[in-house]
């Protein structure tokens, strides 16, 4: 598959051209090392051509003042070949990232029910008319900001392309999306078929290359009007100030979590939560903004539950993501798995405990795999327990009783999601309400099963970021309030 890869280069105007910068970026597959392509570093020059060209087609407004209607028409073709395409687009994500192909979460599939919700909403979003004395009428209309710059990561590439494009394609917008170095592939085709599917030119460019030269100047441009970042919290910081210092744009960042998940022995089943919380150890092999990475479990289950887990772990099929029958691939990248290396070998040294996992294995492949792992008697301030890993490992910290538990959830930088497992609705209630986070979840294992009509990130509490993402509320982010003021007196 690798000599059939689509073309990484600036996708502009509707046309594949040449980055202003001839130096390139290397690829590699992660499940063996071995070098899949060369894409362009990309150059502040591709940026600002993808964002005259989308402002042009804003200005033109064959698309940002189209009628909903034909907007609508436009997004379900994409979506329709985006499905027609899914077993492709997977293939490409499982290539580049390791993303399984057996992982229907986030995947090509969802990813086109993604884009038919967006385009359903279109004529489901209206405006108000406020109330106001008898001689005049006052009016407040919902628009399009205008040029969207999306930045986005490599964990879910297809599916995170769709979670920025689509609602400000829905909105009116015209988007300038920069793909992760890591996995590009997806993204190029994900344009191909937009224009294929009738999508003016100019509306979608794409431009691929580094975050420290493509996404900076993205953030800086005085004619972006937003833009909306997914990944790391220091990088979220860095869009903010790039953004505020340049045109005050509009920021939207959904950035890192430390989500708890929180398990009382108040009758629950430890089996049946065990098969819950080892799924989600082992998804995408940890690499989920909102994965339960803090597991606090109620002192006198803590054993049990750690050895049913650990059971559960011993099922994962390891290997080629490519593979159906494989269910746990490789991290993305060797910078990535020494990454997680080097917090499991920071907390052997201060003291925790590896009572599962913890190795690297497949090591004869080449490729970057690190087995599920859990972590014990780390102490709640320690580096594993209170920073993001973004790999498959959790650290368990026990709890006495609810009071303990919630201050133990709360002592975080962060707040995206957490979770809860208890047979009593009274504590599931109780503890959620206390939670500094977006999304609390209680008795289920994964906001992703919600559907596209869930607003995922919610209003994120500290280093996860700002703004909403998902949902007719996301789709709102993308568009501006305008009021108008009729006296008719």
């Amino acid at each position: 598959m690798a000599e059939d890869l689509e073309r990484v280069a600036p996708l502009i105007d509707g046309k594949v051209l040449p980055s202003a910068s001839a130096d390139q970026l290397e690829t590699y597959d992660p499940s063996n090392g071995a070098r899949l392509a060369a894409i362009p570093r990309g150059a502040a020059e591709d940026a600002d051509r993808a964002v005259r060209a989308a402002r042009a087609s804003f200005d033109r407004r064959d698309w940002s003042k189209a009628p909903p209607g034909e907007r609508k028409a436009v997004l379900l073709r994409w979506a329709e070949l985006i499905a027609q395409n899914a077993v492709r687009l997977d293939a490409l994500d499982a290539l580049e990232m390791g993303k399984p192909v057996s992982l229907q979460v986030y995947n090509a599939m969802v990813a086109a029910g993604l884009v038919r919700f967006n385009a359903e909403a279109i004529d489901k979003v209206s405006g108000d008319v406020l109330s106001s004395d008898s001689l005049s009428t006052v009016i407040q209309t919902r628009g399009p900001r205008g040029v969207v710059a999306a930045i986005i990561p490599w964990n879910f590439p297809t599916y995170n392309s769709v979670l920025k494009i689509a609602p400000a394609l829905a909105a009116g917008n015209s988007v300038v999306l920069k793909p992760s170095e890591f996995a590009s592939q997806s993204a190029m085709m994900l344009g191909r078929l937009a224009h294929e599917a009738g999508l003016p030119p100019g509306v979608l460019n794409i431009v691929p290359g580094s975050g420290g030269t493509v996404g900076r100047a993205l953030a800086e441009h005085m004619n972006v009007d937003m833009v909306t970042f997914t990944g790391s919290s220091d990088v979220g910081k860095l869009i903010m100030q790039y953004a505020g210092a340049s045109n005050m744009k509009v920021v939207g960042a959904e950035c890192g979590g430390k989500s708890p998940q929180i398990v009382f022995d108040d009758g629950i089943d430890p089996d049946v939560i065990a098969g819950y919380i080892a799924r989600s150890i082992a998804t995408n092999q940890g690499q989920v903004c909102s994965f339960g990475s803090r597991l606090l479990v109620q002192e006198s289950l803590c054993d049990i539950l750690v050895e049913r887990i650990s059971a559960r772990l011993a099922d994962i099929v390891a290997g080629d993501p490519q593979l159906s029958s494989t269910t746990y691939g490789p991290l993305v990248s060797s910078r990535q798995m020494q990454r997680v290396e080097k917090f499991l070998s920071q907390a052997r040294t201060q003291g925790a405990e590896v009572v599962y996992g913890g190795r690297r294995i497949l090591k004869e492949t080449g490729g970057f795999f690190i087995e599920p792992t859990i972590v014990t008697n780390a102490g709640a301030d320690s580096q594993i327990a209170r920073e993001e890993i973004f790999g498959p490992v959790v650290a368990v910290l026990p709890f006495s009783d609810a009071e303990d538990a919630i201050r133990l959830a709360n002592e975080t930088s962060y707040g995206l999601a957490a979770y809860i497992w208890s047979t009593h609705a009274a504590t599931g209630f109780r503890v959620a309400n206390a939670l500094q986070t977006a999304v609390t979840v209680v008795n289920a294992d994964a906001v992703g099963s919600a559907g596209p009509g869930f607003a995922f990130s919610g209003e994120p509490a500290g280093l996860s970021g700002i703004g909403l993402e998902g949902g007719v509320a996301g789709l709102e982010t993308y568009q501006r309030r305008q009021t108008m003021w009729f006296n008719h007196g």
